[in-house]
Formats: C-alpha cells, structure tokens, sequence
C-alpha cells in the first residue's frame, strides 16, 4: 500500500514547520520506531517516528523548506518495489509518533 506523511499537528497553536533534517534516503526502509525526520517550529523541534515499517519512496519538502501543517512531506510504501501514482493526492495517512522538545 501507498501513504503519504503529513505535516502533524504537533504544537498547538502552529500553523507550519520547517523540515530540520530527513534521517534517510529515499529507498530507505523504516521499522515502527525509527526517526524518519526532525521538524521545528520557532519554539520547538519535533521528531517524527514510524509507527509502522514503510519505505521511503519519494520526499515532497527538503531540509529547510516551510509546509503548512496536514500538507504531505513524503510517500512511502509498505515495499520497495510497489509502484507509486504519479498523483499524490488521496492517499492513505502513514501512522506516526511524534515528540516534541
């Protein structure tokens, strides 16, 4: 299956995060758990976790770029090998834990 990852709503009161750092490349696999990407607000970093495996297909905002809160940040997949849509809209959210500090 295709998801996307979506900007969360992690910090009341926010209304976009800058992505800090993408801790793999696309094609990289990720077990529930692992650090996928750091984002920040002006007051606060978020570390965004897997809370399910995927691979990372395809990175829509890069280190340093701006995004509204619910607007997609990448698409994964549950393997490497599924084929992606050419449109990224309507997909399935990817489950995520987050942190904020």
């Amino acid at each position: 299956m295709i998801y996307q990852l979506t900007v969360p709503a992690a910090v009341k009161g926010v209304d976009e995060i800058r992505v800090l750092e993408w801790h793999g490349d696309v094609g990289r696999s990720f077990a529930q758990g692992e650090l996928i990407v750091e984002l920040e607000t002006h007051k606060a970093v978020v570390e965004v976790r897997a809370g399910q495996p995927g691979v990372l297909r395809r990175v829509l905002a890069e280190a340093g770029d701006w995004k509204e809160i619910g607007l997609a940040l990448a698409v994964f997949s549950d393997t490497a090998d599924e084929p992606t849509p050419a449109d990224d809209k309507d997909l399935a959210e990817l489950a995520v834990d987050f942190e904020v500090t």
